[in-house]
């Protein structure tokens, strides 16, 4: 009972994973929680003014379900899940981070200095949380997906593509965190 309250080992976790991608390939759905914002816009009425929105968003339906699942999952995980005592920080990264003048979790899950409501009242951490969402949007929308998308369904099913864009996001990621995070902060 011990392990449903706190964070699941990454081997139960992938499991699972793994079941729900060998599902949707069985019954030939395609996952990615971007697509459920382009079926909220279609639902919206915003295919007649716009035509990447105009199309059969009912078709799609069943999507909609991933992200209720995910906004309760994560309900879930904050509020039953989040003991963090069985993950462990490499204490290279925490010094790393201390020198960027991010704090320690301390038994949480993530540092205050990036996850609190406090990073509203800084006009900079704003600037960079608007810069960062348009920069996502565009993202997706370029590699025609996003990263869950690619990542989990895209490589389950051996998709080229995919391939090439997790690829892509593991470079941009490694640039982010080695080069632009430190002269952000």
């Amino acid at each position: 009972m011990e392990i449903l309250f706190q964070t699941w080992p990454w081997y139960v976790s992938g499991f699972l994973i793994g079941m729900v991608m060998l599902s949707l390939i069985y019954f030939g759905k395609t996952f990615g929680m971007s697509s459920n914002l382009r079926s909220l816009c279609a639902m919206s009425g915003l295919g007649k003014k716009v035509g990447f929105f105009d199309f059969d968003w009912k078709a799609q339906r069943w999507n909609l379900y991933v992200v209720l699942g995910a906004m309760l999952g994560g309900f879930v995980a904050v509020h039953f899940m989040s003991d963090a005592s069985n993950v462990a920080i490499n204490p290279k990264t925490i010094a790393q981070l201390t020198q960027l003048g991010i704090d320690a979790p301390n038994g949480k899950l993530l540092p205050d200095a990036l996850f609190s409501n406090a990073i509203f009242q800084s006009p900079k951490s704003i600037f960079i949380l608007i810069i960062g969402g348009i920069l996502i949007g565009f993202g997706t929308r370029y590699a025609s997906g996003c990263t869950s998308g690619h990542a989990i369904y895209g490589l389950s099913s051996l998709q080229l593509p995919s391939l090439k864009a997790v690829i892509g996001f593991f470079i941009g990621g490694l640039i982010m965190a080695h080069f632009i995070l430190p002269l952000i902060f």
